[in-house]
C-alpha cells in the first residue's frame, strides 16, 4: 500500500511494518473523523492517533454521546470507505491553516496551530469534503481499510489536563482483512474473560477498597499466592549468591536530592515532614540500598555484592491510569542491586539474563527483549552512558540473545535490558529489566579497596524479574485465566462430603493431607454434591476428593482433576504424592 510520510514523500509499505500499520490505523481515525462530521456536522474534532492495536479520536459533542450512538458511525465508516477517497496532503502557510480551521468552527485545531513553533511546515490532509490537520502519516485512499471496528467510548480532558474541557473519546481499530479483525475481536473477548480485577474478586485474591484507590488489598487466598511467589524468590536468589535486606519506606530529602529523584522523579513521589524536615515516602529501593552498601568498609573480595530487596514502594499516579494490579499507587518490587567491579560487568549481566530465562520459563512465558539507550532527561557524560551502552550490548550478544533498540528509553541515570514477556493468548508485558548504573555509585561516594590497596569505585547493577510482585500476579491470574498449576494454587485440594455424615471423614483425610504439606479446604455446605462441584470448578481448584459412604468403607478418596473430570480412587498416602509431584 502507498503511504504518505511526514516529510510528503511516498513510501511502498505493509499493514506488517511499523509505519505501515500507524498510517492504516491513523487513516481510519480520519475516517471515523469524518463520519462523525457528516452525521452531527457541529461536533468539534480534537486529536485522533493511530495507538497500539487501534486508534481513537478525541471529539466535543453537543450532546452525550454514548456507545449506543457506535453503530451509527461504523455504518458511515464503512460508506467512506466504499466511496474510495483519496486522501491528498498540501502543505500550507501557518495564516491559511488559522483560517481555514476557524472557518470550520475548529477551536481545538486552531489551539494546535497556534502551538506550533515559528517557521515549522504544517500539513493538511483531505478526504472528499473533510480536511484534516495532521502530519501523517496516512495511506492513500479509503478505500484501503477493509476491515474496522468501534469499540468503546470513554471521557478524555483536552492535553490531558482536568482543568480542561472533558471530550468523547472514541476507541476502534482496524485490519487489512476481515479475518484479522474477527481474530482480534475473539482475543479481546477471550481477554475480557481473563481481567484479573473480575477473577482477582470470583477467586477472592485481593480487592481495591474507595477509601484506597490504586493501594490494593490481598485476601487470605491472595496472600497465600503472593507469599509462595517470594518464597521462589527467595529460594531462587539464595541459590545465586544474593543476601537480603529491608530499606526504610520513609527517607529524608537529602536522600532523594543526592540520588536525583528530587529533582528527576518528585511529581510522582508522596512527601511528609517530620520534626520540620522534608522527607519521601520511597518511590524506589535504590538509594537505600546504596546506604547499606556504606554501612562498612569493601574491598574488590566482597565483589560482586549482590543484594536483594522485596521493598514495598509508593508511586504517585492519576486516578485514570489506575488499573487492579496492573497500575497500582504501591507494591513491592523485587529489587536487587550488584556492586562489581569494571571486568566483572559482563559476567554479571549475562547471570542476571540466565536468572530472568528461568523465572519466565518456569511460568510458561516467551519473551523479547529490548535495549534502551539514553534519554533526553539523564545524568552524567557521554563516554559513561556509551561504556554502559556497550557493556550491556556485548552481554546480549556474548549470549546470542536476540534485542531491538529503544532509543531514548532509558532509565536517567543508565541504560537498561527490558524483557518483555508473551503470555498465553499472546499479550505482551515489560517486566524484568537489567539497568547499568554508573552515576549512582559516584553521587553516594562508592569505594571499594582494590588489590592494587587503592580506592576505587564499584560500578552497578539494578535490576527485577518479577517487576512488580503485584503487577505479576495481575499477569499470571490473566496468563492462566486463574486455573494456577497446582504449586502455585493457594487452595490445591477441595474435599467434598457427599452429606454431613460424612464431615468427620472428611476432616480426617484434611489433616492428614495438610501434614503432608497440601493446602485444602473442605466444603461442609448442606448442599447436593453437583452443587458443591460445580462451585469447586468456579473457584478453578485443580483437584477435588468426593467423600461418601464408599470412601468411608474403602478409607480412600475419589479424585476429580480439574481438566479431566473422574480420575479414580486411591489412598489419601497415594494422592498426597500425586500432588506433589504435580508440583
Amino acid at each position: 500500500m502507498k503511504v504518505s510520510m511526514k516529510d510528503g514523500s511516498v513510501q511502498d509499505l505493509t499493514f506488517a511494518d511499523e509505519v505501515g500499520q500507524e498510517a492504516f490505523r491513523h487513516t481510519t481515525s480520519h475516517i471515523l473523523a469524518q463520519a462523525v462530521k457528516r452525521l452531527w456536522p457541529d461536533t468539534k474534532c480534537a486529536i485522533g492517533p493511530a495507538i497500539k492495536d487501534g486508534f481513537y479520536y478525541d471529539f466535543e459533542f453537543s450532546f452525550p454521546f454514548t456507545t449506543e450512538h457506535l453503530a451509527e458511525v461504523e455504518k458511515e465508516m464503512k460508506k467512506i470507505v466504499k466511496e474510495a477517497l483519496p486522501l491528498e496532503r498540501s502543505a500550507v502557510s501557518r495564516e491559511e491553516a488559522l483560517k481555514l480551521m476557524e472557518d470550520r468552527g475548529e477551536p481545538y485545531k486552531v489551539e494546535l496551530i497556534q502551538d506550533l513553533p515559528e517557521g515549522e511546515e504544517i500539513s493538511l490532509y483531505r478526504q472528499g469534503e473533510f480536511v484534516d490537520l495532521c502530519a501523517g502519516p496516512h495511506v492513500s485512499n479509503t478505500s484501503v481499510i477493509k476491515a474496522l471496528k468501534l469499540q468503546s467510548v470513554a471521557g478524555a480532558y483536552w492535553h490531558g489536563d482536568e482543568h480542561n474541557q472533558m471530550l468523547t473519546r472514541i476507541y476502534g481499530t482496524s485490519f487489512p482483512k476481515a479475518a484479522e479483525l474477527d481474530e482480534y475481536l475473539a482475543k479481546i473477548e477471550e481477554a475480557k474473560k481473563r481481567d484479573h480485577r473480575k477473577l482477582g474478586k470470583e477467586l477472592g485474591l485481593f480487592a481495591i477498597m474507595e477509601e484506597g484507590p490504586g493501594f490494593p488489598f490481598f485476601l487470605p487466598k491472595g496472600m497465600v499466592l503472593k507469599n509462595l511467589l517470594i518464597d521462589y524468590w527467595r529460594k531462587l536468589h539464595t541459590r545465586e549468591g544474593y543476601v537480603e535486606i529491608s530499606t526504610p519506606i520513609i527517607l529524608s530529602r537529602h536522600l532523594w536530592e543526592n540520588s536525583g529523584h528530587w529533582d528527576h522523579y518528585k511529581d510522582n513521589m508522596y512527601t511528609t515532614v517530620i520534626d520540620g524536615e522534608d522527607y519521601a515516602v520511597k518511590p524506589m529501593n535504590c538509594p537505600g540500598g546504596m546506604l547499606v552498601y556504606k554501612v562498612e568498609p569493601r574491598s574488590y573480595k566482597d565483589l560482586p555484592m549482590r543484594v536483594g530487596e522485596l521493598g514495598l514502594v509508593h508511586r504517585h499516579e492519576k486516578s485514570g491510569q489506575l488499573h487492579g494490579l496492573m497500575r497500582v499507587r504501591c507494591f513491592t518490587q523485587d529489587d536487587a542491586h550488584i556492586f562489581m567491579t569494571e571486568d566483572q560487568v559482563q559476567d554479571e549481566i549475562k547471570g542476571v539474563a540466565k536468572l530472568i530465562d528461568e523465572v519466565y520459563s518456569k511460568f510458561g512465558f516467551k519473551y523479547h527483549v529490548e535495549l534502551s539507550t539514553r534519554p533526553e532527561d539523564s545524568m552524567g557524560t557521554d563516554e559513561e552512558w556509551e561504556m554502559a551502552t556497550n557493556a550491556l550490548r556485548g552481554a546480549l550478544e556474548s549470549l546470542g540473545l536476540d534485542y531491538v533498540v529503544n532509543e531514548g528509553d532509558g532509565a536517567f541515570y543508565g541504560p537498561k535490558i527490558d524483557f518483555h514477556l508473551e503470555d498465553s493468548i499472546g499479550r505482551t508485558w515489560q517486566c524484568g529489566t537489567i539497568q547499568l548504573d554508573f552515576q549512582m555509585p559516584q553521587r553516594f561516594d562508592l569505594e571499594y579497596t582494590g588489590a592494587d590497596g587503592e580506592k576505587h569505585r564499584p560500578i552497578m547493577i539494578h535490576r527485577v524479574a518479577f517487576g512488580s510482585i503485584e503487577r505479576f500476579i495481575g499477569i499470571l491470574i490473566e496468563h492462566y485465566a486463574g486455573k494456577f498449576p497446582v504449586w502455585l494454587s493457594p487452595v490445591q485440594v477441595k474435599i467434598l462430603p457427599v452429606s454431613e455424615k460424612f464431615a468427620d471423614y472428611a476432616k480426617k483425610v484434611s489433616d492428614e493431607l495438610k501434614a503432608a504439606g497440601v493446602r485444602v479446604e473442605t466444603d461442609l455446605r448442606s448442599e447436593k454434591l453437583g452443587y458443591k462441584i460445580r462451585s469447586a470448578q468456579m473457584e478453578k481448584v485443580p483437584y477435588m476428593l468426593i467423600v461418601g459412604e464408599k470412601e468411608v468403607e474403602g478409607e480412600c478418596v475419589s479424585v476429580r482433576r480439574r481438566d479431566e473430570g473422574d480420575i479414580g480412587s486411591m489412598s489419601v498416602d497415594e494422592f498426597a504424592k500425586l500432588v506433589l509431584e504435580d508440583q
